[in-house]
């Protein structure tokens, strides 16, 4: 090392470790303090450390250091920029003064402490309080201020058990860390935790944990001396899940509790593209069976047997044969078990015969892909098969045809896999797929396989590969090798039939779009299946409310005057959906025809009416908060207002919005002070009320959930029940459940969110759920003894499975609904339904095999036709790349605001207008609607127009750079060759027009001119 010069000596250090530097740099703060390195560098990194995580951007920084190390002082601006950044540990490995440099005795004591965090993983996320040590942490030295920064933030977004993963991602990394951390757990109150690391726990509880610790580390290092070089390919792996984590990534069931299989965690799925979980301490096909590792393996967690009940091998007999089924077994009955036996027979039988074998599991929600990876898939495959589950809904790590080429079995949702097909499709060959890659493709919840829905896309690209393999077949070509299939449902539906015709109709159509060879249940073991199954006690609460309604009744006068206002008459009952449906359609039909006043008083009779269904739901209340809150925005949005005296100095109201706002207002103290009036309260809410406080007093363990229609029913019931002592008096600790989707009006979950209440409410922490549809499907608690529907009814799949969730012995599943309702007439034609599917699904099964076949071949023809007729439609009706041929107009004072050709396209997504002019059209307010939401992308206000204060989208910043952003529901948009009449679209993709993507080089040359 004397002989060369510094610059080749930090080359050479950076060549020796890079394996270790890109593990444990943290490239957002290291890159804040490289003064040196030009922006343009900087942001090329960032974006690699969004798009593929630290390790990659670190791999990136370290070429970019390399580089330009010749300069004077870079070298030492490098590792500054470590040591300040956070990433001391790095800064050891890169320092020319070699003193700094970690022995190998250092390294190996530096990786078993990673080691033992590893296999506590899941203790110290359940039980470390992060605020608390964090703050210990930085009075220490071991942390800086963004390390403490990064940590709250997690902990206040994302709960306590995000906060407690960012802060083990980034301990980890820094140096001579163990020590002093467990200094800091006995400090904050965490001595049981520093107990476990040390190893000074008592010998019962090693045995309960099933794993012999170490007493100290230092005897640890002499125990695990051995495996040191086994270590070191676990540890590459198991850091790059910690760098995930550190990346604000969720990685799904993995990162450090996967890492060993030491215990079973709680795991998470949050919100963006794709992650994996893996067995990140290496895979057992490739470990061998002597090494200390698998014997602490066995210890910790005793390979479950794979063995089917009798009912369970009756249905999966042909799938195991190799034939395309539909397996229909009741919720609770082991479907997914099943499948987990067939995927392994199938990869068996594969192996055997030397021929390649591949397995993708697809489902239709993020929590489904966490969920059948931790508790079937992973537990039963691990030791013979990689196994991973990937999901739309963290940050990019690897590309999909990587993972795919890498695992055996891959539990997706079917998203990601219609995305990697249609790339296969296009100029990115490498990046996609083909269904040929995969032996075997289970669909689960396959009664969705219908329609335009992700699973038919996916089942017609195999249907046409089919037709195509016919045709080679008469002209003696290759084959196209084709996956079997393998559907699982609890329920098929009868698809809204009347007639057992129709039933039958619907059920032929869902084998033909899975190309199923049969549908399978159970016929020989039905008593087993009944002693496996319990069916919930059902029974009906109706409230039959006689008292008045004077809330209701105020809010009707209004509304009849506001009709007569604007000489609308329509025939439908107040605060029903058919009054709803008719103001959308009203609301729209005056906006095309540019008569604003029609147009406004039918936004506002939809406000009303939507504060009737609230009040015939929930409480008055908060039906009155409902218009409160609509009423304060429409006057903040068309009312200038003086900062010094809070007095309006300008308006944008004209004759209709003043007499509407001075209505409510008149009216406003009256609906306040009736809202607060208990005697006239719901009398629903009274029986649910009921309900709740004698199934919770049955047990003390009661388990729930309650399915109402919307997030904001779910939010309200929760406040109702939160503020009501008598519930908590009998044990109920309740939360809300609802959908991570940003496309209503009421503040959505975080899917990190929704795993954590779910995980507490498996846990019992939370005993009683308050959740919209997201629950219904596939939520697998086995504790649940309660299912509640608050006036939700649906079909009969939704009530298959709903019932289903209630999977405890002497369960309860309950109707609470308003006696006028028509909810019971309804449950009762779902129950109809439902035995008209099983008796369609009998029929189906009686027939003669050739007249299945063809009636399937004929559905399959029917449906390949009925795609390229849509196709071709949609084709002629879409100028392409025309975007001249439009003008918009704003939806509230008609006046022309744009053309088409202002408009491009970032991301495929987002349609902003990048004409200088249009910033002179609108001005910039606070957003208080997305401030609310905490929506996760940088906004810097609303834009409304100048004009009449009509919202029309966002400011978002993209690249630093500030663009209007669009909603096109906020515009009329008129077509100038007059073949298309005016019209209202919801989305910019029902819009038949192809827009330019987003040029960022010219609108920076034309913002730097400027």
């Amino acid at each position: 090392m004397a002989a060369l010069s510094p610059d080749e000596q930090f080359l050479y250090l950076l060549s020796c470790f890079r394996a270790r530097l890109t593990q444990s740099i943290r490239v957002a703060p290291v890159l804040d303090r490289l003064v040196t390195l030009s922006l343009q560098e900087k942001e090329r990194i960032r974006a690699v450390a969004a798009q593929q995580g630290d390790p990659q951007a670190a791999g990136e920084l370290l070429d970019a250091v390399a580089r330009g190390c010749q300069q004077q002082g870079w070298i030492q601006q490098f590792v500054t920029a470590l040591q300040q950044g956070g990433s001391d540990l790095a800064a050891c490995y890169v320092n020319p003064n070699l003193s700094e440099l970690p022995s190998p005795a250092e390294e190996a004591e530096h990786d078993l402490c990673v080691h033992l965090v590893q296999l506590l993983y899941s203790t110290l996320v359940d039980k470390l309080k992060s605020p608390q040590v964090a703050n210990k942490c930085v009075e220490k030295g071991l942390f800086q201020g963004d390390d403490r920064e990064r940590i709250l933030a997690a902990t206040e977004n994302r709960g306590d058990r995000e906060g407690a993963r960012e802060l083990l991602s980034r301990i980890i990394k820094k140096k001579d860390w163990f020590s002093q951390f467990l200094a800091v757990l006995r400090e904050t109150k965490h001595g049981d935790l520093a107990d476990e690391l040390s190893g000074n726990v008592p010998e019962t509880e090693n045995k309960e944990n099933g794993i012999k610790q170490p007493a100290t580390t230092d005897e640890a290092m002499e125990a695990e001396e051995p495996l040191a070089s086994e270590v070191g390919e676990e540890l590459k792996q198991s850091d790059e899940m910690n760098d995930s984590l550190a990346s604000e990534s969720i990685i799904l069931g993995t990162s450090f509790e996967d890492a060993s299989v030491v215990s079973e965690s709680d795991v998470s799925l949050p919100d963006a593209s794709v992650s994996c979980l893996n067995e990140s301490m290496g895979h057992s096909s490739a470990t061998s069976g002597d090494s200390d590792e698998d014997n602490m393996d066995k210890r910790a967690s005793p390979e479950p047997e794979l063995i089917l009940r009798d009912y369970q091998m009756e249905v999966a007999k042909p799938a195991l044969n190799g034939e395309n089924v539909i397996i229909c077994l009741p919720t609770g009955s082991g479907k997914t078990r099943v499948a987990v036996y067939i995927t392994k027979e199938h990869l068996d039988k594969k192996k055997r015969a030397s021929e390649p074998g591949k397995v993708i599991v697809l489902v239709n929600k993020v929590p489904l892909v966490e969920q059948h990876f931790r508790k079937e898939f992973n537990p039963f495959l691990k030791h013979w098969y990689r196994v991973t589950g990937l999901s739309g809904d963290s940050q990019l790590k690897i590309s999909f045809p990587e993972v795919v080429r890498k695992n055996d079995v891959i539990i997706s949702t079917a998203q990601i896999l219609e995305n990697s097909l249609l790339n296969a499709t296009t100029e990115d060959d490498e990046e996609g797929v083909q269904l040929s890659d995969f032996s075997l493709i289970v669909i689960d919840e396959c009664h969705h396989t219908q329609k335009e829905g992700v699973y038919n896309n996916i089942m017609r690209r195999y249907l046409k590969e089919k037709m195509k393999n016919n045709r080679f077949r008469k002209e003696n070509k290759p084959l196209i090798p084709q996956p079997q299939i393998l559907g699982l449902t609890a329920s098929p539906g009868v698809g809204g039939a009347r007639t057992h015709q129709k039933a039958e109709e619907h059920i032929l159509k869902i084998c033909a779009n899975l190309d199923a060879y049969r549908l399978m249940t159970v016929e020989e073991h039905v008593s087993q299946l009944k002693d496996q199954v319990k069916e919930p006690y059902k029974k009906f609460v109706i409230a039959d409310d006689k008292r008045r309604d004077p809330f209701r009744e105020k809010i009707t006068e209004i509304m009849t005057e506001i009709q007569n206002y604007c000489h609308l008459n329509p025939t439908f009952e107040f605060g029903t959906q058919p009054y709803e449906q008719w103001a959308v359609k009203e609301e729209k039909k005056a906006a095309k025809e540019e008569n604003r006043k029609e147009r406004v008083c039918a936004e506002h009779l939809k406000k009303y009416n939507d504060a009737l269904q609230i009040n015939d739901t929930i409480r008055m209340i908060d039906a009155y908060n409902h218009l409160n809150n609509f009423y304060k925005e429409e006057k903040s949005k068309k009312t200038t207002v003086n900062e010094d005296d809070d007095e309006p100095v300008a308006s944008k109201l004209d004759e209709t919005d003043t007499f509407l706002i001075k209505l409510f207002y008149a009216k406003k103290k009256q609906l306040k002070e009736l809202a607060g009036k208990p005697e006239y309260e719901n009398e629903k809410l009274t029986q649910l009320r009921n309900t709740l406080m004698e199934e919770f007093t049955k047990t003390d363990e009661a388990r729930g959930i309650i399915f109402t229609k919307t997030r904001q029913s779910a939010f309200a019931l929760f406040q109702w029940i939160k503020d009501n002592t008598k519930f908590e008096e009998v044990g109920i600790k309740a939360h809300y459940l609802i959908g991570a989707g940003h496309n209503s009006e009421f503040k959505p979950m975080t899917q990190n969110e929704q795993r954590e209440i779910i995980s507490k409410f498996r846990a019992g922490n939370v005993n009683l759920l308050i959740a919209t549809t997201v629950a219904e499907e596939g939520l697998d608690i086995k504790e649940c003894n309660i299912v509640i529907r608050y006036g939700l009814v649906t079909n009969e799949i939704a009530m298959v499975q709903a019932r289903g969730r209630a999977r405890a012995d002497e369960s309860t599943y309950v109707l609470v609904a308003s006696g006028g309702s028509g909810a019971v007439e309804r449950e009762n034609v779902n129950i109809f339904r439902e035995q008209m599917m099983y008796k369609a699904i009998q029929r189906v099964q009686r027939m003669r095999r050739e007249e299945y076949l063809n009636k399937i071949q004929g559905f399959q023809m029917q449906s390949i036709m009925e795609k390229k007729m849509k196709a071709k439609r949609d084709q002629l009706k879409t100028y392409k790349e025309n975007p001249s041929l439009i003008t918009f107009l704003c939806k509230n004072c008609h006046k022309l605001k744009c053309s088409g050709e202002d408009i491009q396209v970032i991301e495929n997504m987002h349609h902003v207008n990048v004409k200088k002019e249009f910033q002179d059209l609108y001005s910039i307010r606070e957003n208080k609607t997305l401030q609310e939401k905490h929506a996760d992308y940088q906004i810097n206000g609303e834009i409304i127009c100048k004009d009449c204060g009509q919202a029309w989208g966002n400011m978002m910043v993209h690249r630093g750079v500030d663009l209007p952003c669009l909603k096109i529901r906020n515009f009329v948009v008129v077509f100038k060759d007059k073949k298309t009449s005016n019209k209202i679209f919801k989305k910019w993709g029902e819009l038949p027009i192809k827009f330019p993507v987003f040029d960022y080089a010219e609108h920076y040359v034309s913002s730097d001119e400027d």
